[in-house]
């Protein structure tokens, strides 16, 4: 079949083909100062609208890689107060894009955690959705260990949202090893997964996890992420892509900072769940 949504190559800069739109991935690789990641995604965020893109995501944790995880803490933000906050309003409706704020620590019911919280703001600077992460990495392995329950509380909402674009599901980084979260969000259009997978967990499955996804939702997946050394010491796997219902990575950066971009063809999606309605003979849910 030949369509946008089947090239591996990335669109050429300018308005998406007829039929479709264009989305934007951001990959970064932040730091611990606020302001300094804030201007990063600034001009990375204005490449992707000067490319057309009307829906762009940034990665978990855009806004802040500290030197310790309690930075997270004394940095969190009341809910619609607050710079990081502020930012994504403004930067959302200056460009006009519909804008997925990867993660930002807000006020949890403990004072020494966060809520890790995806915000979504339409393109008037409005917030339209917040989804707060479920599941909470943890990993020990050799010389690297992670305790995201020790700074973050975890949420326990399943949020999807419908868009311009069509439905769109949330979820963080972690959160794709968990193929139910996203069966329990219904049928979704677009699914958005913002990471910092570790270099380790990422070379070993982080295409496999988003490619699987995709292909059992015959959903997008727009997965941002953090890619490259972080001044804390820690090494993000970066490889940002954007993948088609079919499994095909339409656009993807290796390392560092920059945009991924692709159309989305809501035309040829529907094909393939005609052609394909596996989402129509589950029936598990049904025993």
């Amino acid at each position: 079949m030949s369509n946008s949504s089947t090239t591996c190559s990335p669109p050429a800069p300018g308005e998406a083909r007829e039929g479709s739109f264009r989305v934007a991935a951001i990959q970064m690789s932040a730091g611990p100062n606020v302001n300094g990641n804030l201007e990063e995604a600034t001009r990375l965020l204005a490449i992707a609208a000067s490319q057309g893109a009307k829906l762009a995501a940034l990665p978990e944790y855009f806004c802040l890689m500290g030197m310790k995880d309690a930075d997270r803490v004394a940095a969190r933000e009341r809910i619609n107060s607050g710079p990081i906050q502020q930012f994504l309003s403004s930067i959302a409706k200056r460009l006009g894009i519909w804008l997925v704020g990867g993660s930002v620590p807000l006020e949890s019911s403990s004072p020494d955690k966060v809520r890790n919280s995806c915000l979504v703001y339409d393109d008037k600077g409005q917030q339209v959705a917040r989804y707060d992460k479920i599941h909470l990495f943890g990993l020990e392995l050799g010389n690297e260990r992670y305790a995201e329950e020790e700074t973050i509380e975890a949420g326990c909402g399943v949020v999807a949202l419908d868009s311009p674009f069509g439905r769109i599901g949330l979820s963080i980084c972690y959160d794709l090893r968990f193929p139910e979260l996203y069966r329990s969000m219904g049928q979704v259009d677009i699914i958005f997964a913002p990471a910092a997978f570790t270099a380790t967990t990422g070379r070993a499955h982080w295409e496999t996890l988003i490619r699987a996804r995709a292909i059992e939702n015959l959903a997008y997946v727009v997965a941002p992420a953090q890619g490259g050394y972080h001044i804390n010491g820690r090494e993000t796997h970066g490889d940002s892509m954007i993948v088609d219902p079919w499994g095909v990575v339409l656009d993807r950066l290796p390392r560092g900072s920059g945009v991924v971009i692709a159309d989305v063809n809501r035309e040829y999606q529907a094909s393939l769940r005609n052609s394909l309605p596996a989402l129509n003979h589950r029936t598990l849910h049904h025993c």
